[in-house]
């Protein structure tokens, strides 16, 4: 598996634009070639967009790093065609158990109800998801999109202006300098871009330690979440169990935080502490090993006029709950769409500004609950391991208590309440399904339903009449008719109709539902859009 590690997927070579008498402008360009700038450089292209991806490295992240993606960064990615190869090759689960000192407490299921194409979770490497996305790119640019990735180009300076970013790039031949109308930056937690700018994050650093080891090894556990608070093995502290591909698995075991770091990560301080949770007759090689500290930090805005934030460089939140990679694809999820209609004129530049207020919105939901499950899983002060503890054991009896135990608010969508997006709710349906949610899937015979929406907006109809297809604004919105009948399991009227005979749904190209109704009416419907594209 090292062998990944050391061959270059984006190698470098020189580029007309170094020897460029002027700099040269291009439409966007996207800071960093990991998960979540990847999504947005195909999501970009994809709909024939222009688009340079910049790294200073040319090879997949060192280490497992993110491995847990959730059910809807799953559906976004079969939207870029890329979904069904990070399955075919991930772990899948949907149970979970959680223990205290030694004894199981209680199991779960993250997905109970039936009718989705993609279960709660995978896990997955990181450096096999940023193999599956590269290789999205190359089969892209065979197709003839507008997609490049420039390996080794590293971004020593920026430079704003009202209508274009100035870039200076570093190479192994020299320096040059291009321009973009648009800059995305997702270069990670340490962010150059936002130090260059002079940029900075609030919010809280807790006082906490934790160590990551991937280890190699023949093990019959259950493909299922295990976290133990107080273990025999770890005490005082927590751990955590996940299993990967190629027989890893991931091992987090809490150390506390007055630690020697560099010390902690010596095979002979890691080795004997796996062991104790292992065995000592457990054969196992170390693959990767590293420390983290609990974050929950954000910028205060996502978007600097032409500079566009995403991912770990626009907020930071603890692991556990799978929140990181997860949430950053959510943004780019949210922010493409948005930069192509500016791009194409069909659109305002302030459109832009509701990626900020949506995702800091999300970012803010996800350090919310990062924030309580750390409080959770470390208590501060002795009555707060008290009240933990009994929460625990209540939980071994009591079903009430469940959902109290708190060892990371697993990964979802979130719904933009409040979004001057959304219009005013006038379906009498389903509460999951209102204004600012994320559309669940439904099966349709044998195919299912977010497979049938596309990267532009959708009418979506329920047992109701509508043109084939809508323009107003200058955007032109194909129609999706559906019927009860065509989901026999009842699932579709569940989570579009509830109580109501039929409906229409405006749904964003992110898959977000923008409006519904119980009938067609021209006039709402542009109404609708209208404010979904910001100019209300």
């Amino acid at each position: 598996m090292k062998k990944i590690f050391e061959v270059p997927l984006y190698p470098y070579t020189r580029h007309d634009d170094q020897d460029a008498a002027r700099p040269p402008r291009h439409k966007v360009v996207v800071i960093g070639a990991g998960p979540v700038g990847l999504a947005a450089a195909i999501d970009l292209a994809q709909q024939g967009v222009e688009v340079v991806v910049l790294d200073e490295n040319d090879k997949v992240s060192f280490g497992s790093r993110a491995i847990c993606f959730a059910k809807r960064p799953l559906e976004i990615l079969d939207r870029l065609g890329c979904g069904q190869p990070m399955v075919d090759k991930g772990v899948i689960w949907n149970l979970g158990k959680v223990f205290f000192d030694d004894r199981k407490v209680y199991d779960f299921n993250l997905l109970p109800e039936e009718g989705h194409r993609r279960p709660a979770f995978i896990n997955l490497q990181q450096y096999y998801f940023e193999q599956f996305l590269v290789d999205r790119v190359r089969a892209l640019q065979a197709e003839g999109a507008p997609i490049e990735i420039r390996g080794r180009n590293k971004v020593s300076a920026i430079g704003t202006h009202p209508d274009h970013v100035t870039l200076e790039i570093d190479t192994p031949e020299g320096s040059y300098n291009i321009e973009a109308d648009w800059l995305i930056a997702c270069d990670g937690a340490g962010s150059p871009t936002r130090a260059m700018l002079g940029l900075d994050f609030v919010g809280r650093v807790f006082e906490d330690n934790f160590l990551i080891a991937d280890v190699v090894m023949e093990a019959d556990f259950p493909t299922e979440r295990w976290f133990w608070f107080d273990p025999p093995f770890n005490r005082g502290q927590s751990a955590l169990l996940h299993k990967q591909p190629d027989g890893v698995w991931r091992i987090d075991l809490q150390l506390g935080w007055d630690i020697d770091k560099d010390r902690e990560k010596r095979p002979e301080n890691v080795i004997p502490r796996l062991k104790a949770m292992l065995g000592e007759d457990v054969d196992f090689e170390l693959e990767w090993v590293s420390i983290y500290t609990f974050q929950c930090r954000r910028m205060e805005r996502f978007r600097h006029g032409r500079v566009l934030f995403a991912g770990d460089a626009a907020h930071q939140v603890s692991p556990f709950g799978a929140r990181g990679a997860n949430s950053g694809l959510q943004d780019t999820d949210n922010l493409i769409w948005k930069l192509k209609l500016v791009i194409d004129g069909k659109a305002p530049e302030n459109l832009l500004d509701s990626y900020d207020l949506e995702r800091v919105y999300g970012a803010d939901e996800n350090i919310l609950n990062s924030s309580r499950s750390t409080d959770f899983i470390t208590p501060k002060s002795d009555i707060s391991r008290i009240l933990r503890d009994a929460v625990l054991d209540l939980s071994e009896t009591y079903e009430f208590a469940r959902p109290l135990v708190n060892s990371g608010r697993l990964s979802v969508p979130s719904t933009y309440d409040g979004s001057p997006l959304n219009s005013a709710d006038a379906l009498a349906g389903p509460n999951r399904t209102r204004p600012g949610s994320p559309c669940p899937d439904a099966p349709l015979g044998d195919d299912f339903l977010l497979s049938k929406l596309g990267n532009g907006f959708t009418l979506m109809t329920i047992d109701t009449e509508a043109p084939e297809s809508f323009a107003a604004e200058g955007v032109t919105i194909p129609r999706l008719a559906l019927s009860v009948r065509d989901d026999p399991s009842g699932a579709l009227a569940a989570r579009y109709l509830g109580d109501a005979p039929s409906a229409v749904y405006l749904i964003r190209p992110d898959q977000h539902v923008a409006a519904r109704w119980d009938s067609f009416d021209a006039p709402r419907v542009t109404a609708a859009l209208t404010r979904a594209l910001g100019k209300e």
